[in-house]
């Protein structure tokens, strides 16, 4: 079992910047893929980020691609997206998974809300 907790959520001006946060705990955390999905107000979960156990590779949905960077520290289990020239369509609830590189089920957090105000 694998638990996620996000952080760095909130209400931000068009134009501007936040970085989330996710801290993993209960397994090795480079064991896991991971990745940054959201969820906005009457929209399916949509494919953010997502990044290799090693961080070596990195995948962008074409909405965020060359504003959002994901990375991960896995001395600190923790990933990052960090978001920049934010738009008020970036509106959602973000939530991070972990994924087993050994494939099967992955595991959830339970988002945080991100709202860009225009």
């Amino acid at each position: 079992q694998v638990q996620l907790v996000e952080s760095g959520g909130g209400l931000v001006q068009a134009g501007g910047s936040l970085r989330l946060s996710c801290v993993a705990s209960g397994r090795t955390f480079s064991n896991y893929n991971m990745g940054w999905f959201r969820q906005a107000p009457g929209k399916g979960r949509e494919s953010v980020a997502t990044i290799s156990w090693g961080g070596a590779r990195t995948a962008y949905a074409d909405s965020v691609k060359g504003r959002f960077t994901i990375s991960r520290d896995n001395a600190k289990n923790t990933v990052y997206l960090q978001m920049k020239r934010l738009k008020p369509e970036d509106t959602a609830v973000y939530y991070c998974k972990a994924d087993p590189i050994t494939g099967g089920a992955g595991y959830w957090g339970q988002g945080t809300q991100v709202t860009v105000s225009s």
